[in-house]
């Protein structure tokens, strides 16, 4: 059986990446790093309905929950434009997920990002294969956005919380902008 360590942005993206992996017969153990998400009340959310999700399903979580806005805003300092900052912020967050799955024995890594429309895969990819490079274990793409519509259906039937941006301070400020202009 594979054993896939999954990156997990948000509870609700979690939902159609995990059935699609364990429907393919993977072994599934999640991971919580998500240091871009802005303010520390939306990432202590996003992480306590993870949490509660991840019991239901008796998903194993292993990593620590790791929150520096800081050293996040030092990382993409210059690069804020979207595309830009993505590269920065999806990297560290493979390159965090790709060192567990190495030292945690795992066959492969993979991240829920992937079942999100509003994200740039080929950036996804890339920075994927670079960090499965680096760590020495397979990054599993899975191109999931056709899925994206049961992940809606699965988190509205979890009553789980669907927040309203990717989660930084600059996609939250896009977010709002694009929400005033409709």
């Amino acid at each position: 059986m594979l054993k896939v360590l999954l990156h997990i942005c948000c509870a609700p993206c979690s939902t159609a990446t995990i059935e699609s992996w364990q429907l393919e017969g993977a072994e599934v153990t999640g991971t919580f790093f998500n240091p871009n998400i802005h303010p520390f009340a939306e990432h202590h959310r996003r992480y306590d309905t993870l949490l509660a999700y991840a019991s239901k399903l008796r998903l194993p979580l292993v990593g620590e929950p790791h929150y520096d806005v800081r050293e996040w805003l030092r990382m993409v300092r210059g690069s804020e434009e979207k595309g830009e900052r993505c590269r920065f912020c999806i990297g560290q967050r493979l390159r965090y997920t790709a060192e567990l799955a190495a030292a945690g024995g795992f066959d492969c890594f993979s991240t829920t990002l992937s079942v999100s429309p509003w994200q740039d895969h080929d950036i996804i990819i890339e920075q994927g294969e670079e960090a499965a490079a680096d760590a020495g274990v397979e990054f599993a793409y899975r191109d999931l956005r056709p899925r994206y519509r049961r992940s809606v259906e699965l988190s509205r039937e979890a009553d789980l919380y669907r927040q309203k941006y990717c989660g930084c301070i600059f996609s939250e400020q896009e977010a709002a902008l694009a929400r005033a202009r409709r």
